[in-house]
């Protein structure tokens, strides 16, 4: 995954805990494997597209996120989703 360095993983991480989530329930949710999802979060593998659009629709953001270079050094991402 392309993440613009730590900045996403945090935001990761702090979206699933302000959901109270833990990281086999975000899994289940998107349905995938929980040590998929840990690795993603981590940084240690690549989201697929229809993973990364599996995660954000369980955690209710914008999936391109993951994919966007530009706002990974520019935005705020809790400015840059949508959750409605």
């Amino acid at each position: 995954m392309e993440l613009g360095g730590a900045k996403l993983r945090e935001w990761l991480i702090n979206r699933r805990n302000e959901l109270d989530l833990t990281q086999a329930e975000v899994a289940q949710e998107a349905n995938i494997k929980r040590s998929t999802y840990s690795m993603i979060e981590l940084g240690e593998r690549n989201a697929s597209v229809s993973n990364a659009k599996k995660i954000a629709n369980a955690l209710g953001f914008d999936w391109t996120i993951f994919f966007d270079d530009e706002c990974h050094e520019t935005c705020n991402f809790e400015n840059s989703i949508d959750v409605s």
